[in-house]
């Protein structure tokens, strides 16, 4: 078979087909977009010989694996991928600073209690017998200025490794461990909660199935999520890791960043992480909200 079998005339006009372009209406980027992905589909098929049977167990694949989609994702380094594509765009753009961007992992759950952060909120609603865990800091802009109107979203997993909305124990309250802090106007925040754990992608399921066949492990180290969102800032989405994890420096989901892989201070029953924040201005409103993926809501 010729290399450039997906280059010959006969695939070219069914590649220009099955993306519309030779049709009217329909949306001018997803068509390029499209084209795009057909012809590096139809390149690798050739490029590796990709047979029938193995093209379709694959479209099965990806059937079946639907469920875990959130998991697959930052398993094969794309929604790291997005991090540094942002990070290389801003750069060209002249914006440095701030606190790493990282993934955000599948597991938020909108509509979390907003909080009152002026004393220390207890984002643990069911009893964990563990340690616990401080955190403290600040939320600042570019020039070190207090950010005013900040809203610090916090989730993480118990000392089991499991979320609360995500448990299949059923043990957990809703939201536990999940709050939305409402930040005073210094900025400063503190939460205290149970310490979590690092966890595995669930056995026998679909990540777990692509790892193994890539020769790979499904663990995340200790962390904890963040987005912080604020008027006037670029809304920041982060989670810190726990440096002294074993898993810290081979996380499956490459969530691990420069930056963001603070060692908890431990003494006796207690840790504590001091991290601040810093964001960027935002220079357009859209920067000021979410991305557009689809999240669990209670």
């Amino acid at each position: 078979m010729p290399a450039n079998f997906a280059s010959t005339e006969a695939v070219q006009k069914l590649l220009d087909r099955a993306s519309g372009l030779d049709a009217d209406g329909g949306d001018p980027r997803l068509k390029a977009i499209m084209r795009d992905l057909l012809q590096a589909t139809a390149d690798i098929i050739v490029k590796h010989d990709i047979s029938e049977s193995e093209f379709w167990q694959a479209a099965k694949y990806l059937a079946d694996g639907a469920g875990e989609i959130g998991l697959i994702i930052p398993g094969i380094g794309l929604e790291h991928f997005l991090d540094l594509y942002m990070d290389a765009k801003d750069a060209e753009a002249g914006l440095t600073g701030g606190t790493p961007r990282t993934i955000e992992g599948p597991l938020y759950v909108a509509g979390a209690p907003l909080v009152d952060g002026t004393t220390e909120v207890d984002l643990t609603s069911d009893p964990d017998d563990t340690d616990t865990l401080r955190m403290t800091g600040t939320v600042t802009g570019p020039d070190g200025e207090p950010v005013k109107g900040a809203i610090l979203h916090v989730w993480h997993a118990n000392s089991q490794g499991w979320y609360s909305h995500f448990d299949p124990t059923r043990d957990q309250t809703p939201f536990n461990n999940r709050r939305r802090i409402k930040l005073p106007a210094d900025g400063r925040y503190a939460f205290r909660s149970k310490m979590p754990h690092g966890y595995s992608v669930p056995p026998g399921g679909a990540t777990d199935l692509l790892m193994k066949a890539l020769g790979r492990h499904g663990n995340r180290p200790a962390h904890v999520h963040f987005f912080v969102e604020a008027p006037g800032y670029r809304t920041l989405t982060t989670q810190i890791n726990f440096g002294d994890d074993p898993f810290a420096a081979d996380d499956f989901a490459f969530g691990t960043r420069d930056g963001l892989l603070p060692v908890p201070s431990r003494e006796g029953d207690t840790a504590h992480i001091a991290f601040d924040f810093q964001l960027q201005r935002s220079r357009a409103m859209e920067e000021e909200g979410f991305s557009a993926r689809r999240r669990t809501e209670a």
